[in-house]
């Protein structure tokens, strides 16, 4: 099974798997599905971005290997130059702050990996594999931990809130761009 890839506008594109439908082909009765598990908040998600120094240093598959061996499930995904106006809403609580404009400048100098991850407990779990802000406090085996060295360079973003997630994901994703798909091995890791 091979990749399409998809533009929408100049600067947003996903890649797509071949044969997946997204959330937007399905019809309303389809989406958001529960799973014959039973298991409540398994189709809980999250925001995580690779930041441009990630993506410079070609870290995006390092990123994802850990995401997929922890079992969450991949639901979005694309690379994507982001403007001023998506990091202005995404950002919005840091604009008082006095590295605010840094972090836009850094934001825009290249390009970003968002991805959408689904699973049980999916947010704090991420919180906890991405490490602390500062990589000086980030343990190893974090992402942080392993491949940052200071904080105005610390690779990833991760949600930090299931609301803030909803919020994040609506930024950077539209409906139509998240894929609705059965995990062949969410009953063998959610067995009640």
């Amino acid at each position: 099974m091979g990749f399409l890839q998809r533009c929408v506008g100049r600067s947003r594109c996903l890649l797509l798997l071949e044969g997946q439908r997204s959330l937007g082909s399905l019809p309303s009765s389809d989406r958001g599905q529960q799973y014959s598990t039973g298991v409540a908040g398994l189709q809980e998600r999250t925001l995580i971005a690779v930041k441009p120094d990630g993506v410079q240093r070609r870290l995006v598959g390092d990123v994802i290997k850990r995401f997929e061996k922890r079992g969450f499930k991949l639901v979005g995904l694309k690379l994507l130059q982001a403007n001023e106006g998506i990091l202005t809403e995404h950002y919005h609580e840091l604009r008082r702050k006095p590295f605010y404009q840094e972090v836009i400048q850094y934001m825009t100098s290249g390009p970003v990996v968002a991805m959408v991850w689904e699973g049980y407990n999916v947010v704090k779990t991420s919180r906890a594999m991405v490490g602390e802000t500062n990589p000086t406090e980030a343990k190893p085996g974090t992402i942080r931990g392993d491949f940052s060295i200071h904080v105005s360079r610390n690779v990833v973003h991760a949600s930090d809130s299931v609301e803030t997630a909803q919020r994040e994901i609506s930024l950077w994703f539209r409906s139509n761009e998240l894929i609705d798909w059965d995990c062949c091995n969410h009953k063998i890791m959610y067995e009640h």
